[in-house]
């Protein structure tokens, strides 16, 4: 499982969503490879019995040469450059992210459960709220707060998909 655990703040703020969360009824917990979601997931469904599944699709982007860096810096960078270009450093670029943000809905939409919760990345859950109101990315995308949870519905998701699979294909932002 790769990248870091929770901080102890990562930790409280699992176990606060596991409170908002108790009273859910819940199909499926997804979780990325990244060590923090999946700590996160268990966390939050501490004694729940619930199947797991691994969305890959939906990671985290690859900050490239800035990964392991203050978050600032890839922003700044960001901001100045279009989707379709990769972070330096052998990094994705944002419209690819797009893609494989749609592919991971589109993999979630397939399955039979209903009520599934995913525990992912700012950047995943910020492009697919957005897209499932018809924005597409924006050069800088507005912050979300830490595992607080969003609802989705079906439509919601497979509307989020579309959007992001056609806008990945021509990129340009919201807003130039």
């Amino acid at each position: 499982m790769p990248g870091d655990g929770l901080t102890e703040d990562g930790v409280d703020e699992a176990r606060r969503l596991g409170v908002v969360l108790e009273d859910e009824e819940l199909d499926l917990a997804v979780a990325t490879e990244l060590r923090r979601t999946q700590e996160t997931l268990e966390l939050a469904l501490a004694g729940r019995e619930l199947p797991r599944l691994v969305v890959p699709e939906l990671n985290e982007i690859d900050f490239g040469g800035f990964d392991g860096g203050s978050l600032e810096a890839y922003r700044a960078w960001a901001a100045g450059h279009p989707p379709a270009l990769r972070a330096p450093g052998g990094g994705e670029s944002r419209a690819d992210a797009a893609a494989r943000y749609a592919r991971g809905l589109r993999r979630l939409l397939a399955r039979p459960e209903k009520r599934i919760l995913v525990v992912a990345h700012a950047l995943a859950i910020r492009y697919a709220l957005d897209a499932s109101q018809g924005l597409v990315p924006a050069p800088l995308m507005a912050p979300i707060d830490h595992a607080v949870p969003h609802r989705l519905s079906a439509e919601g998701a497979a509307a989020a998909a579309a959007l992001l699979e056609a806008w990945s294909r021509a990129p340009r932002f919201r807003g130039t």
